[in-house]
């Protein structure tokens, strides 16, 4: 696709604050998510925090040459758990966080030391584009469950249900997405590197709208907004409680055998989540038509995201991954400017103070953001299936890889051992990997 701004261009200060907003809205949801899904009095602020610090960490191994942005990540919600359920108190379950963060980035360290001697060839060869494209296709398509999960629902909740009527809710989600689509495509500059932005308030605006006549109508099912959250709000500006703070407290409650319970919970995932940062890079390499595993190089993007996990974990709890979200929405507007995700991750540290933001976005309704996630979702899907087209499908050992990393990854195969879970997007690359050298045996184009 053409690129509006490149990986190196520098938008106006105006626009470079608006930009980095949107993709501050792109990720903030999950990435504040995350800790609310672990629990144990985790701050979803400090999160946000420790996501910026990460990304910043990450553009500096990276030498501002990769656009993307760290978040939370999903894959170590189960580590992030048995930390705290095999420590013994509150805060050495919150020194677990780091200690195992550090343990994840260690696996990064380690494997990017070894990409750095051996080189970057061995990827190609193991995951060529029948391999790679199904796979970042998965990324977008595991995710479709959850984006039309929350285009059915609104925020307001009566004992813990939502209330809003279902048909109210996706039509305030597919306003959303319409007027997203719209702006991409026919809007003026400025309207189509900004298309989320216009997307969501106007969703969000029309779900006002049906609250606030519930409201005054006493009408359940019309209220799809939560404005309760801003009732919370006490002060404009409030200091996150961040993870190390809590953690310097649990210093005792580290032994031997919480250690290994640790690593037993933090490394293979880490393992796991090293494929899905070879698929994120992958898709984002064809998107602005330059091969990041090259340059700056594979051993620096593992550094920046092993080195960025650890800075948030630091902060937020956390572990940071890179996000299909941001990448979905540098293909879209066409903006892979880094200095865009530098201001995005300042965004996020100075935004983590303010309270009434982080209240808004809270505020956004779940259908909004599922309309608006359609498009991001769909467009990670699709480019995933745009690296599939250069793949001679009628060679039936590419059609058999390709199909089994589908299969697997649709159909949600996932592998638990113990604490450990091999998501269904790791499962299906594995499985694509195997499946690919067997039937490739002995064949250059594995």
């Amino acid at each position: 696709m053409k690129l509006i701004y490149n990986i190196k261009d520098k938008p106006k200060f105006g626009q470079l604050i608006v930009f980095a907003v949107q993709q501050l809205l792109a990720i903030m949801a999950a990435t504040l998510v995350v800790p609310v899904i672990v629990g144990n009095g985790m701050q979803p602020t400090a999160a946000l925090f420790g996501a910026g610090v990460g990304t910043l960490v990450y553009v500096a191994f990276t030498r501002a040459k990769s656009p993307v942005f760290l978040g939370s990540s999903f894959a170590f919600i189960g580590s992030m758990s048995a930390a705290f359920a095999g420590a013994v108190s509150v805060e050495a379950g919150y020194l677990g966080l780091i200690i195992g963060a550090v343990f994840a980035g260690l696996v990064y360290v380690v494997i990017a030391l070894v990409v750095k001697l051996v080189g970057v060839g061995w990827i190609d060869r193991i995951m060529p584009k029948q391999v790679i494209g199904p796979t970042v296709a998965i990324i977008g398509l595991s995710l479709a469950g959850n984006a039309i999960g929350d285009l059915q629902k609104g925020n307001y909740q009566v004992e813990g249900a939502p209330t809003a009527n279902v048909l109210l809710c996706i039509l305030c989600g597919l306003v959303a997405l319409f007027v997203t689509m719209l702006c991409s495509v026919y809007g003026k500059k400025t309207a189509k590197l900004i298309p989320f932005i216009f997307g969501i308030l106007t969703g969000y605006a029309l779900a006002a709208v049906f609250t606030l006549i519930g409201n005054a109508s006493g009408n359940d099912a019309l209220k799809i907004i939560d404005f309760s959250v801003f009732s919370a709000v006490h002060s404009v500006v409030s200091l996150p409680e961040f993870t190390f703070l809590t953690a310097m407290k649990g210093t005792t409650g580290i032994t031997g055998s919480y250690l290994s319970t640790l690593a037993v919970a933090y490394v293979p995932v880490a393992f796991v989540v090293f494929a899905e940062h070879i698929a994120d890079h992958k898709n984002i390499s064809s998107i602005i038509e330059q091969d990041l595993l090259t340059e700056p190089g594979l051993h620096r993007t593992l550094l920046g995201d092993g080195v960025g996990s650890m800075a948030g974990a630091l902060f937020g709890g956390c572990p940071n991954t890179t996000y299909g979200e941001s990448i979905a929405c540098v293909a879209i507007t066409g903006n892979a400017s880094v200095l865009t995700i530098i201001a995005a991750a300042i965004g996020a540290i100075l935004i983590a103070f303010i309270t009434p933001f982080v209240a808004f976005v809270n505020s956004i309704p779940s259908c909004v953001m599922g309309g608006v996630c359609m498009a991001l979702y769909g467009f990670i899907a699709v480019s995933g299936l745009k690296m599939v087209q250069s793949v001679d499908l009628e060679d039936n050992r590419n059609l058999f890889t390709v199909s089994a990393i589908l299969i697997a990854g649709i159909g949600g195969l996932v592998l638990n051992f113990g604490e450990i879970q091999i998501t269904a997007v790791a499962t299906a690359l594995i499985l694509g990997i195997v499946v690919n050298a067997m039937l490739h045996r002995g064949s250059k184009a594995a």
